[in-house]
């Protein structure tokens, strides 16, 4: 993940790192979403996302289906030569034929 200043999610507060566990289980959501989801205020959940957005772990989008919100979104992870990381499970040592 990217960091800023060295801050990283362990470095967030508890709201900012609820709001990721939200987005992560449920996907792209608009603010809206994530309150009701989390039970957190509005400004609580907006402040958070604010935290995520600057050390790059979220990722704000254009909400067609309303254009007066925003899509909210976890950043994929890139690998060093550009393209996504595979994140598929690897074999052991022991099990590779």
């Amino acid at each position: 993940m990217a960091e800023t200043d060295g801050e990283d999610i362990e470095d967030l507060p508890p709201s900012a790192k609820l709001v990721f566990k939200v987005l992560e289980y449920d996907g792209p959501l608009t603010q809206k979403q994530i309150v009701e989801e989390s039970m957190l205020s509005a400004r609580t959940v907006r402040y958070a996302l604010e935290r995520l957005e600057e050390i790059g772990i979220v990722d704000e989008d254009i909400y067609f289906a309303d254009a007066r919100q925003s899509l909210y979104r976890i950043e994929e992870p890139v690998a060093a030569d550009g393209n996504g990381v595979d994140e598929s499970p690897k074999k052991d040592a022991c099990c590779a034929e």
